[in-house]
């Protein structure tokens, strides 16, 4: 069983997974950054000075209430819309690449040796 998994893990669609998986939580690192450090704020700014994370709705009183922080909602949608918007990128380029590949033209097969040499000789007698 454990050369069974090793089999397994070891295969490369599930390696290049993992790799994806890890760079894909970077991205969103990256972007949920973006977002709150940079986005976010001249946003805020343009609409009167508001923080958008600090923007909740409390459902109780005093410190112990629980509240509903829809502006922490606000930057997490858009973080997903940019990611979306980059992955949809990739993958158009991607898909245009593929597409320019497909429409090349193939090139003829190579004549083998044997071909070639009859060729040769076809010539040759059509000299004489």
């Amino acid at each position: 069983m454990l050369n069974e998994f090793k089999a397994f893990a070891m295969r490369g669609n599930v390696v290049d997974m993992a790799v994806g998986i890890v760079i894909g939580g970077a991205f969103g690192k990256i972007v949920s950054s973006f977002v709150s450090d940079v986005l976010m704020p001249p946003i805020g700014m343009l609409m009167g000075g508001m923080d958008f994370s600090q923007l909740s709705i409390a459902l109780g009183e005093g410190e112990e209430a629980a509240s509903i922080n829809y502006g922490m909602f606000i930057n997490t949608v858009l973080d997903f819309i940019i990611i979306a918007f980059a992955i949809f990128m990739v993958i158009r380029g991607l898909n245009s690449m593929k597409k320019k590949e497909e429409e090349k033209p193939a090139e003829p097969p190579k004549p083998s040796a044997e071909e070639t040499l009859l060729t040769e000789i076809r010539d040759l007698l059509a000299k004489q």
